[in-house]
């Protein structure tokens, strides 16, 4: 959970100072756990403790999370290799990943834990330990319902985060997930580029405004990139970062009213299940920049979190035909499906719209899964 911080100027300049030595003195662990290929947390901190605390006055507790965050660094690069997330060892990004130590930018987010930062929620506000001495009575803000969160629920590290000149705490909460109610039914959404989302109730959430936003950085992006000069780069950075926080929220207030319905009529929630759709299908060179900017993973991924946290069943099921086939009689062809908007079953004549129709048979394909889910195990 971000917890923003209210420094004043004066706290604010000891705690960029403070990232900027912790940053440092984990760039300097990180050298020693490459050239020595030290893996585990207490080989490292044996062999730098000493030196971080001498050379970069840091305390005992800020230097054991220093070299955590090191070791969790590499344990991270480890498994991307591993997984095959950097390539191929013969692609030039894996071998730069192999060949250099790990580096932390002044930047970098910092862990704290209990022994190091207090919140006193009463005053709401926190001490934290920084380079000039503990610091007390940094204010801190969040919203009610945050809060209720932070004093019931967090519990362990929190990290000291600086983005575009202001300063958060990422608090850990552990938050227990509620059992899923038994639903009187469900809803079907079908997830799409022109809709990003269409309920079997026929509730439409439309992309064109994303898209039309997408278009406009689209344009704006050569534009910036001709020029070829550092402050260029640093605002193509803050546009990419711009657009992927309005594409989040677009998909944050679209969960957000699926899972509120469903909660309030007693439903679960069901989606297709898209994995691998960006490798199955074959597109023309313009339609290929708009799959690969279709956010639909990380609205099932908002889905499923927030149903989670609501305690409504989620269920993921076969997208295949699900656009082509009839919900009434069972009729399955291509021809259903004139057109991109328009569903006619060849069959029985059930006409409306695609999506719609779509999202009627993520239901019932949800709904039979669940008695299937649910059923009690046979006896041997």
């Amino acid at each position: 959970m971000h917890v923003k911080l209210l420094p004043t100027p004066v706290q604010a300049s000891a705690l960029e100072a403070t990232l900027h030595v912790c940053n440092r003195a984990a760039n300097h662990a990180s050298g020693v756990a490459f050239a020595k290929e030290l893996k585990d947390r207490n080989g490292l901190q044996k062999a730098v403790y000493a030196d971080l605390k001498a050379t970069f006055g840091l305390s005992a507790q800020p230097v054991v999370r220093a070299v955590k965050k090191v070791v969790d660094a590499y344990a991270t690069l480890n498994a991307n290799l591993r997984a095959g997330n950097l390539g191929p060892p013969t692609t030039k990004r894996h071998r730069k990943a192999v060949s250099t130590p790990i580096l932390f930018r002044p930047q970098a987010a910092q862990p704290f834990d209990d022994r190091c930062l207090s919140w006193q929620y009463d005053a709401r506000t926190v001490s934290i330990w920084t380079v000039d001495g503990r610091m007390k009575g940094v204010r801190f803000a969040c919203s009610p319902d945050q809060f209720k969160r932070l004093v019931a629920y967090r519990k362990g590290e929190s990290d000291l985060v600086q983005r575009g000149g202001k300063w958060f705490l990422i608090a850990t909460c552990d938050l227990p997930d509620p059992e899923p109610y038994e639903p009187v039914g469900f809803i079907g959404v079908d997830r799409g580029i022109v809709n990003l989302a269409t309920t079997s109730d026929g509730t439409n959430h439309q992309g064109r405004r994303l898209s039309r936003y997408r278009c406009w950085q689209a344009r704006k992006r050569p534009e910036l990139q001709a020029r070829r000069t550092r402050s260029a780069t640093r605002r193509l950075a803050r546009r990419a970062r711009k657009e992927r926080r309005h594409a989040a929220d677009v998909n944050h207030r679209i969960s957000k009213e699926i899972v509120s319905v469903a909660q309030r009529t007693g439903r679960g929630i069901a989606v297709e299940k898209l994995d691998g759709i960006r490798e199955r299908v074959r597109l023309r060179g313009d339609q290929r920049v708009i799959l690969s900017s279709w956010p639909f993973r990380q609205l099932g991924q908002h889905l499923a979190y927030k149903t989670r946290k609501a305690g409504v069943p989620f269920l993921e099921v076969d997208a295949a035909y699900t656009s082509q086939r009839c919900p009434r009689c069972g009729y399955t062809e291509r021809a259903n499906r004139p057109n991109r908007d328009r569903f006619c079953c060849r069959r029985c004549g059930l006409a409306g719209p695609a999506d719609v129709v779509a999202g009627v048979n993520v239901r019932d394909r949800a709904r039979a899964a669940w008695v299937f889910v649910t059923a009690p195990a046979p006896s041997p």
